[in-house]
């Protein structure tokens, strides 16, 4: 899998998401300008000691971003869609973008990708979730539709297994 931030601008939420694909496989393209730099001290507290384990590509702007990736098909996530997040397939190497807290993907590229754009349901009122959570809710609709390819591990308890009667 593969997500994209477009012009991140909080690096809590950056730092947060690159935790979320190390725990998942994924990898993270990050398009500049973002309103951070990686060696931010905020980032590396949400990302743990995991950041170094992160499979991160900064791009210099969307164009580049297109041109080193092929021109890849593209799920953009905003508030706009009329598709939600649950009616697209997809494939163990999609790409889903996500923009900025402040203000999304610009509409020009949402009319350009009609077709790829999905929403996250919610009530009226509320004008977006955390970037965080977002990816985190849309990425794992991918991961299980793709049966959680390479994420088999499971967990163990500290003090007792979970064989004991």
């Amino acid at each position: 899998m593969n997500i994209v931030l477009l012009e991140p601008e909080i690096p809590a939420n950056t730092g947060n998401i690159g935790r979320t694909c190390v725990a998942t496989g994924t990898r993270l393209h990050l398009i500049e300008p973002m309103g951070f730099r990686l060696n931010e001290k905020q980032i590396k507290r949400a990302g743990l000691d995991y950041w170094n384990m992160l499979n991160l590509t900064v791009y210099d702007n969307y164009e580049d971003f297109l041109v080193k990736n092929n021109n890849p098909k593209i799920y953009m996530a905003t508030t706009k869609a009329s598709k939600a997040y649950t009616d697209v397939q997809y494939n163990s190497d999609s790409y889903i973008m996500f923009g900025k807290e402040s203000a999304g993907i610009p509409e020009e590229l949402l009319v350009a990708n009609r077709d790829n754009c999905i929403r996250i349901p919610m009530v009226e009122d509320i004008r977006s979730l955390n970037l965080g959570n977002s990816v985190a809710i849309v990425l794992y609709e991918a991961l299980r539709q793709n049966n959680f390819e390479g994420l088999g591990h499971k967990g163990n308890l500290h003090h007792h297994n979970w064989n004991e009667l």
